[in-house]
C-alpha cells in the first residue's frame, strides 16, 4: 500500500481491491457475477419493452414495477461493469472524481429503490384493501410524483455525504478494500475523524430503512390477512406464493444492506472477503431478482411476454 505523507493532496485515482485475499480467484468468481448482470438486464429490460408496448398494463402497479427496473438496470451498470474489469483485466484504478460519482449513484439508487418498495406495497395495500377507489386515489399523476418525491429523497440524503466525504483529506493511503467505492470502506481512508460522517451515516440509513421497512410490512401483513380469508385454498395457496416470494426479496434487499454496513461499521471477526462479498450480493441479487419476482410471476406480464415473443417468432419463421 503506498502512503502519503502528512501534508499530501487528495490522491487523483484509487485503486479498487476486488475481493480481498481472493484475488487468485477473481476470474471464477467473475462468472457468476456476469451471469447476474446479464440476467438482471434481460430481466429488466423485458420488463420495460412489455410495459411499454402493452397498454393493458399502462397501470400504476406496472408503471412502479418500471420505475424498479430501471433503478435496478442503472445500479447494476453503476457497480458490475467495473467490478468485472477488475476481476477480468485487473484494472483496480478508478479516478478521484469516478470514485465519489460511482459512490454517489449507488447510494441514491438505493434509497430511491427503498422509496418505490415501498410504493408498489402500497399499492397492493390499496388495491386489496380498497379495490373500488384504487384508480382514483392512484391515478398517473401521483404515480409520477411518488416516483419523483422518492427521486428527491435519495438525492437529498445522499449529496450532503457526498460533499462531505468528498472534502475529506485522503492521506492513508489509495486502496479501497473494496470491489466498488462504497462509503464506509473510503471513509476509512480520511485523515481527520469521520465521527460526524459515521454518525450521519447511520441515523439516515437506520431510519430510512426503518420508517420504509416499517410500513412495508404493515401493508404485507395486512395484504396476508386479507389472503387468508380467501375461500378458495387454491387462490389461498397462489396468492400467498406471490406475497412470499415478495417478501423474500425484500427481506434480501433490505437486511443485506443492513448487514453490510453494520458489519463494516462494528468490525466484527469476519474474514475480509466475507464482508465484501455480502456487500457485492445485496447490490447484485435483488436486481436480478426483483424481475422474476414482481414481473414474472404476474399472470399479466407473464402472458403479454409470450404473447409479444410468441408473434415475433411466427414472424420470423414466416419471413424465411
Amino acid at each position: 500500500m503506498s502512503k502519503f505523507n502528512q501534508t499530501c493532496p487528495n490522491p487523483s485515482t484509487f485503486l479498487l481491491t476486488g475481493i480481498p485475499s481472493l484475488e487468485s480467484e477473481h476470474v471464477w468468481i467473475s462468472i457468476p457475477f456476469c451471469l447476474r448482470y446479464l440476467i438482471a438486464l434481460i430481466g429488466n429490460g423485458t420488463v420495460l419493452f412489455v410495459v411499454k408496448q402493452e397498454e393493458t398494463l399502462h397501470e400504476p402497479m406496472y408503471y412502479f414495477l418500471s420505475m424498479l427496473a430501471v433503478i435496478d438496470l442503472s445500479l447494476t451498470t453503476a457497480v458490475i461493469p467495473k467490478m468485472l474489469s477488475i476481476f477480468w483485466l485487473y484494472s483496480r484504478e478508478i479516478s478521484f472524481g469516478a470514485c465519489f460519482l460511482q459512490m454517489f449513484f449507488i447510494h441514491t439508487f438505493t434509497v430511491v429503490e427503498s422509496g418505490v418498495l415501498l410504493a408498489m406495497s402500497l399499492d397492493r395495500y390499496v388495491a386489496i384493501y380498497n379495490p373500488l377507489r384504487y384508480k382514483t386515489v392512484l391515478t398517473s399523476s401521483k404515480v409520477a410524483q411518488i416516483g419523483l418525491l422518492s427521486l428527491a429523497r435519495g438525492v437529498g440524503f445522499v449529496t450532503p455525504l457526498t460533499c462531505l466525504l468528498t472534502n475529506l483529506p485522503y492521506c492513508k493511503t489509495n486502496v479501497i478494500p473494496r470491489s466498488y467505492c462504497e462509503h464506509m470502506a473510503v471513509m476509512q481512508l480520511a485523515r481527520k475523524d469521520f465521527a460526524v460522517s459515521d454518525l450521519y451515516c447511520i441515523i439516515v440509513a437506520t431510519a430510512l430503512v426503518g420508517t420504509d421497512f416499517i410500513f412495508i410490512t404493515c401493508s404485507y401483513g395486512i395484504i396476508l390477512r386479507s389472503v387468508l380469508r380467501l375461500s378458495s385454498q387454491e387462490a389461498r395457496l397462489k396468492a400467498f406464493s406471490t406475497c412470499s416470494s415478495h417478501v423474500c426479496v425484500i427481506l434480501l434487499f433490505y437486511l443485506g444492506g443492513l448487514l453490510s454496513m453494520y458489519l463494516h461499521i462494528f468490525k466484527l471477526s469476519l474474514a475480509p472477503h466475507t464482508q465484501v462479498l455480502v456487500a457485492d450480493l445485496y447490490l447484485i441479487v435483488p436486481p436480478m431478482l426483483n424481475p422474476v419476482i414482481y414481473g414474472m410471476k404476474s399472470k399479466q406480464i407473464r402472458k403479454q411476454v409470450f404473447k409479444l415473443f410468441g408473434q415475433r417468432k411466427v414472424l420470423a419463421e414466416a419471413s424465411i
